[in-house]
């Protein structure tokens, strides 16, 4: 399975971001996608992640603000960010499950400025 993602990018606080990852290269069907985030010096840490069937949850650092989604018959999940903030700024990650393995994509760098 590969992940590719798309969006990131350079916004000012309180701006909008639409974060993509389309998964590919899929034998047994994805189950959980999720967002995570890596700021510099930081753990990786969960943004968001959604079911199959569509059940989100959020961390609270984003709850309110971001909103994860995905269409199963393109394979892929969308991050809606809005009212980004400087403590937004991170590399984000997509990730996926197909049976009981997990994979990544290679990051996308979202850049919030004051």
């Amino acid at each position: 399975v590969q992940l590719v993602e798309s969006g990131g990018g350079l916004v000012q606080v309180g701006g909008s971001l639409r974060l993509s990852c389309a998964a590919s290269g899929i034998t047994f069907g994805i189950n959980a996608m999720a967002w995570y985030r890596q700021a510099p010096g930081k753990q990786r840490d969960l943004v968001a992640r959604i079911s199959r069937g569509g059940s989100a949850d959020y961390a609270d650092s984003v709850k309110g603000r971001f909103t994860i989604s995905r269409d199963n018959a393109k394979n892929t999940v969308y991050l809606q960010m809005n009212s980004l903030k400087p403590d937004d700024t991170a590399v984000y990650y997509c990730n996926a499950y197909e049976l009981l393995s997990a994979y990544w994509g290679q990051g996308t760098q979202v850049t919030v400025s004051a």
